[in-house]
């Protein structure tokens, strides 16, 4: 089945989300959890060891260089977790929301190498984390901080993580009330446009300051000084993180 992309973005607008069963699932359901995950971006927990990792720039950190890759890393199945809920159907919509600017990824570099991160979809000053993945220890732990740290720059107030899982409570995520999270939702998205014959035009401002300083040319990126302002070095996420949380 096909997923209407604008169908997508209005379902997140409202706290609702797809699934599917496994991989080869032809069918998508649509969730919305009584409980719900979100990471305050003001309580982000860094532990002392994240903190080094990140200040020494053990990796080097992206954003949207790699989606349709870290997309398909968080789909493959692992030993812990011998299928997933994104579909091939799910796949296809979310690279179609990348190209138009709605789905951003934070990727994590071991030199060349691809070896972690997340996706998810900004929409407003909310940003819908889907997935993350990680191919060596700490990885998606640094992509996460990364992210916390560039949506505070942009201006974002809702790190929306759907799910509690202890990976996710370690680092700071706390879990709410349907009617809390709808809330904090409306303030997130409120000025958002979504109505029928809506123009898809990308995730607005907050997401363009969060990501563009990383998103440059791969082979050649811009130094820092001449892109944006914000935090962009391990030593100065580190630091935010350790100032606001």
């Amino acid at each position: 089945m096909m997923i209407d992309p604008l169908v997508l973005l209005q379902a997140y607008s409202i706290g609702v989300f797809p699934m599917a069963d496994d991989r080869d699932a032809e069918e998508v359901y649509w969730v919305e959890p009584k409980r719900r995950a979100i990471l305050p971006l003001d309580g982000f927990h860094l532990s002392h060891s994240l903190s080094k990792v990140i200040r020494r720039d053990r990796f080097r950190v992206t954003a949207n260089r790699a989606f349709a890759s870290i997309l398909a890393m968080c789909a493959e199945s692992a030993d812990d977790r011998p299928s997933t809920w994104i579909n091939h159907a799910i796949e296809q919509a979310y690279r179609h929301l990348h190209e138009t600017g709605f789905a951003h990824s934070v990727e994590v570099w071991d030199g060349e190498e691809l070896v972690g991160g997340l996706y998810g979809v900004a929409l407003g000053r909310a940003f819908f984390g889907e997935s993350m993945v990680s191919r060596r220890t700490d990885a998606s732990k640094v992509a996460l901080a990364w992210l916390v740290a560039r949506m505070r720059f942009g201006g974002f107030t809702l790190l929306d993580c759907q799910f509690m899982t202890d990976h996710l409570r370690s680092m700071g995520a706390v879990e709410i009330s349907q009617r809390d999270y709808l809330q904090l939702l409306g303030g997130a998205v409120g000025g958002v446009a979504l109505g029928a014959g809506a123009v898809l035009s990308g995730s607005g401002a907050a997401a363009e300051l969060a990501f563009a300083p990383l998103a440059g040319a791969a082979a050649s990126p811009l130094p820092p000084i001449l892109t944006v302002s914000g935090p962009v070095s391990g030593h100065s996420i580190a630091q935010l993180l350790t100032h606001t949380s």
